[in-house]
């Protein structure tokens, strides 16, 4: 397989090279991998570990402006990152539970973020209000222990796929789908965008696609439904 990064681990959760989203028939190569987390008290307290996966076009739609651009240039980029965001291939996201949480608790914190987001860069209208009230809806009835994760799947076209793991496995299908391209971008950008809440997974994105870059064609083979070891 050229070019797709081996297997990433964090906080004891493995990232395999290659998934199949839920609510897709493709492939997508593990882009990146990384903790959110906090420093408490002089410690620091990872939450969660996110894994960040895109399809294989998205090699040749950056090529063009961020060949032969280095890590840390790329980490350094908040043009770089909106460009993955909103590129037009595939993306997937996995939220895997170091700590435990509620959907509720969740969804809440996210919509939030994504509303001052908004309402800052003035696209937010009626549409993206229902849309919030979407999201937080297909969370409401959920838990997460240690373990457990939130599947995101975007499409090109802005649809985002909620799904919902608590034994490790990739459900073939979601537990919602959302037509918002506002929402579906602002779920991603809110990890690994300007303010990202994960600095790790930016940089190991960063990293990954600065070598991609360099390394072509890229080939992502089909695979079963993956895991997640503990």
């Amino acid at each position: 397989m050229a070019a797709v990064a081996p297997k990433l681990e964090v906080a004891g959760f493995v990232f395999p090279p290659v998934v199949r989203p839920p609510g897709s028939s493709k492939t997508l190569f593990l882009a990146g991998a990384g903790e959110r987390g906090l420093e408490i008290g002089g410690k620091f307290i990872t939450f969660t570990a996110i894994g960040v996966y895109v399809e294989e076009s998205a090699v040749e739609a950056l090529t063009g402006k961020w060949k032969g651009k280095s890590g840390d240039e790329l980490v350094g980029s908040p043009e770089f990152f909106r460009d993955v965001v909103t590129g037009p291939f595939e993306k997937f996201t996995r939220v895997t539970m170091v700590l435990p949480l509620t959907g509720q608790q969740y969804s809440e914190k996210v919509i939030e973020n994504c509303i001052a987001a908004w309402k800052a860069q003035g696209i937010y209208t009626e549409a993206e209000g229902v849309a919030a009230e979407q999201f937080k809806e297909a969370f409401k009835a959920e838990t997460f222990p240690h373990g457990a994760s939130i599947l995101f799947t975007q499409s090109p076209s802005g649809s985002l796929t909620i799904g919902f793991s608590k034994d490790g496995s990739i459900p073939e299908s979601g537990n919602a789908v959302i037509e918002n391209k506002a929402l579906s971008e602002a779920v991603l950008e809110s990890i690994i965008g300007e303010h990202g809440v994960s600095p790790s997974a930016k940089r190991s994105l960063a990293f990954h696609i600065s070598e991609l870059l360099l390394k072509e064609p890229l080939e992502v083979k089909e695979v079963l439904p993956a895991t997640v070891s503990v």
